[in-house]
Formats: structure tokens, C-alpha cells, sequence
């Protein structure tokens, strides 16, 4: 088909196929694809935008193999109709013909990747749900009306490299690399919500002092709808965070006024939800104590959601004062670990012991607390517990982990489905997304449907 063939390979931070993937590190996988006499060239890239590599390359003729197809779809759904142009110019796009070999079960059978009674849990459940099941009722969501309501915040990741201490005092000194910058909190819940539902709007609040408007927007997903409303007292929430070559936290810096929103913002908000709020299936609360979420709201919102979920969170800036006891009613609480216990002041005791007591003090149809290396414990109103395990098998942040979690557990419970199945899918969520460093990109609905089809071949 051409002149000179060049064969890309994805790098290791972007293989979110599944546990333990990639097996063989990208420099391996290239000198592999190198040692072939037809490739006359090989390239190492980064897939965190689809495609870019083509766009820089501008071949004649862009090649991809068949059982890449369907995992496609929902990217090229989205950039070959809007940006095809600008990613593949003149490309011709071809699809190679025979047959395609999944890795997956030779991998399984070969590879002892969980330990067996993981293993043992993962045969069980794919004998109750299939995998056709499970991408069923994940597609029947996407016409989920959502409304987001919480504190959006903007990430920055500022890398650093460690020099050593300073002679003169008790100060590790570190050389500045590089920044990121990511839409978190609301901001990115929003975004993972919207890979399940076509219908999301958000709503926030943005401080005058540095509003950062234009990158918020320009950040959220095409079809999510935001409405924000302006403090003058604050800047928009920043999180400086500073991180070393080996992507450990040596400290964090927050731009923020964490004082409740003034009466005035908080009549126009109630103002606001009370005309929209019943239009929507579900309204999900991400509130992380920095004071948009007020008494009132949380009374205004309990009394009037169709299905309101809740995730409230303990953060360095909340110093633990953010329970979720403030909350009358919701159909759905999720916490972390750490959380439920500052909520029920049991330190030691069995994660079970704590969801039966908070349980009693919360008005709740479902509870989940994850416990990290544990996996998810889920408890229902009528007392029955469901526990799940982890299946994260490379961890590299889990800042926001817990935000795509609940992206994807509440309209799971919304839509009703069974307490295993969702407690499955967010804790395959939660895998992925500890995977990706902070809210660099959502969790994409393809990307856990490929990770379950993988674990439970």
C-alpha cells in the first residue's frame, strides 16, 4: 500500500487495556515491531490524545488493524465528524483484512496476574453477568438526564527534580521540569459522567478574583451544559501540587477561599436549581467542604432531586470538618475509607462494623466504601452487604480516583441495576483510573468495557 511503512507504539502510561498490561514495556514492544524487515521506521508515542501522532506524520495511507474497530468507535464518533480534517488531512484511512488474535485469554492462562481468590470471584461472576449484560446495561445510560452540582477545581501538577538539601537550612531544594494542568472536582466528575450520558449539565461556582473560565470551559466534554455562578471574595479553587521524578507529593499550595458562598449567591443558585432540578433523572452532589455546599442547598436539593447521590470528601483544606451526616436524604452515599470512619469515630474497627453504624445515622438507600488495596464494601438499606475486590495492578496516582468511582457508580444505581454488578464496574473504574496521573483524561466508557472483557475472559 506504500513506500515506507512506520509502525507506531503506544507508550506504557497510556496501555489501559487491562490488569498488568503492558506486559512487555514499550521499548520492548518496539525493538519487537523493529526487528521486522517490512517496518522501515518505529515510534514511541503518547495516546493521550487520539491520534495525534497521524496528525504530525501525515501519511498517505493510515492503517489500523480490525479488532480496534468497535474500541474506536466513541473516539471516532467524535474527532473523525468534527476534527477528521485536522487530525488526518489527506489520509487514507484502511482497515486491515483476515483475522485478529486477542492476547487477553493467552495472557489469563498463562500469566498469574491476581492472586486465585480473585481469580476465583471473576469466574463466578461472569457465569451471573456476561459481558454482553454488563455492555447493555452500560450503554442504556446514555440517555440519563445528570446534574452535577459541586466544587470545580483546577489541578496543577508541578514537576519537580530533587537536587538535595540546602546547606544553610532544613530545606530540600528541587528543580522545576515542567506543569500540568487539569479541570478536577466537578469539573472532571462531569467528564467522566459524560462518557456514560449524552445529557449532563454542571453546575459550579467560579471565584472573580482568577476566574480561569476560559480553560474550565474549554476543558469540559461538548455535551455537557454549564451554568456558573461568580463569587467577587475568591479566586477559582486552584490546587497546586508539586511532585517529584518518582510522582510523590513534596507538597501542595490551594488558592482558595473555603468560607460559605454570601446569601445573595446562594438565593440565586436555589433560584436557579428550583426550575431545572426535576428535569433531571439524577443529581449528583460533589462536595468537597471548600463552601459551595451549604445547609440550605443540602436541604433544597434533598427535598426536591428525583435520585440524589453524594459524595462528600476530607481534604487537607477541610482538616475532616466535611461529613457526610449533614446530608438528611440521599439515594446514594460513596466514601472512602478514611472518610466513613470520620464520620462514625471508629478507628479500628471492621469496615463492615462501620457501615452498619453509619447506616443508622444517614438516610440512604446504598452505601459504598472503598478501602483501596481492599476493594468496595457495599451496604443496602435493608442490610445486606456486598463486598468486591480491587483490580488495580499498577497504581500510579490516585488523585481522582474516587471522583470516576462515583462518576460511574451513581447512574449505575440510578438505572437500578444490581448492587454486584455496579460495585464491579466502579471498582473497574477505579482500576483505570489509577492508572492516569490526577484528572488528565476521563475514564472512558470504551476503555472499561475492553478492561472487563479482558478480566473476565
Amino acid at each position: 500500500m506504500g513506500d515506507v511503512l512506520i509502525v507506531t507504539v503506544i507508550q506504557d502510561a497510556d496501555v489501559r487495556k487491562g490488569p498488568g498490561r503492558p506486559i512487555f514495556t514499550d521499548t520492548q514492544r518496539a525493538e519487537n515491531v523493529a526487528s521486522l524487515s517490512m517496518v522501515d521506521y518505529v515510534s514511541i508515542v503518547d495516546d493521550s490524545v487520539p491520534f495525534n501522532c497521524v496528525k504530525r506524520l501525515k501519511p498517505d495511507i493510515f492503517a489500523k488493524g480490525r479488532e480496534h474497530k468497535a474500541n474506536d468507535n466513541q473516539i471516532r464518533n467524535k474527532i473523525y465528524a468534527e476534527e477528521k480534517e485536522l487530525y488526518f488531512g489527506l489520509s487514507k484511512i484502511m482497515e486491515t483484512s483476515g483475522f485478529s488474535i486477542t492476547s487477553s485469554k493467552i495472557i489469563n492462562s498463562l500469566i498469574d496476574i491476581y492472586p486465585e481468590h480473585i481469580k476465583t470471584y471473576l469466574r463466578e461472576f461472569s457465569k451471573i453477568y456476561p459481558f454482553a449484560y454488563i455492555k447493555e446495561r452500560l450503554d442504556s445510560l446514555k440517555g440519563y438526564k445528570v446534574l452535577i452540582i459541586g466544587d470545580g477545581i483546577v489541578d496543577e501538577y508541578c514537576h519537580c527534580e530533587t537536587m538535595g538539601k540546602s546547606p544553610k537550612s532544613d530545606v530540600i531544594v528541587n528543580k522545576f521540569l515542567s506543569t500540568e494542568v487539569f479541570a478536577g472536582g466537578a469539573f472532571a466528575i462531569a467528564n467522566h459522567v459524560s462518557g456514560l450520558c449524552d445529557h449532563v449539565h454542571l453546575v459550579s461556582v467560579l471565584g472573580l478574583e482568577d476566574t480561569r473560565e476560559d480553560f474550565v470551559k474549554n476543558s469540559l466534554r461538548p455535551n455537557i451544559k454549564s451554568t456558573f455562578f461568580y463569587r467577587d471574595d475568591a479566586p477559582t479553587i486552584i490546587k497546586r501540587r508539586y511532585i517529584n521524578t518518582r510522582n510523590t507529593k513534596i507538597f501542595e499550595v490551594n488558592y482558595i477561599n473555603d468560607t460559605s458562598i454570601s446569601e445573595h449567591l446562594e438565593n440565586q443558585m436555589t433560584e436557579f436549581l428550583a426550575k431545572i432540578i426535576k428535569d433531571y433523572d439524577l443529581v449528583l452532589v460533589s462536595d468537597f467542604g471548600h463552601g459551595l455546599i451549604t445547609k440550605r442547598l443540602i436541604g433544597f436539593i434533598g427535598a426536591h432531586a428525583n435520585s440524589l447521590a453524594v459524595n462528600t470528601q476530607t481534604n487537607g483544606a477541610n482538616a475532616g470538618l466535611n461529613l457526610i451526616t449533614k446530608y438528611d436524604r440521599t439515594s446514594f452515599i460513596c466514601l472512602d475509607g478514611y472518610e466513613a470512619r470520620l464520620a462514625t469515630q471508629l478507628k479500628y474497627e471492621d469496615f463492615e462494623d462501620v457501615a452498619v453504624s453509619l447506616m443508622q445515622m444517614v438516610d440512604t438507600e446504598r452505601l459504598i466504601i472503598t478501602t483501596g488495596g481492599a476493594g468496595s464494601l457495599c451496604i443496602s438499606r435493608n442490610g445486606s452487604i456486598n463486598r468486591t475486590p480491587a483490580f488495580a495492578t499498577k497504581v500510579i496516582d490516585v488523585i481522582g480516583a474516587g471522583d470516576a468511582f462515583f462518576s460511574y457508580a451513581a447512574p449505575c444505581f440510578a438505572a437500578e441495576m444490581p448492587v454486584p454488578l455496579v460495585s464491579f464496574i466502579s471498582n473497574a473504574v477505579g482500576a483505570i483510573a489509577v492508572a492516569i496521573i490526577g484528572n488528565k483524561k476521563p475514564v472512558e466508557k470504551y476503555e472499561v468495557l475492553e478492561f472487563i472483557q479482558n478480566v473476565l475472559q
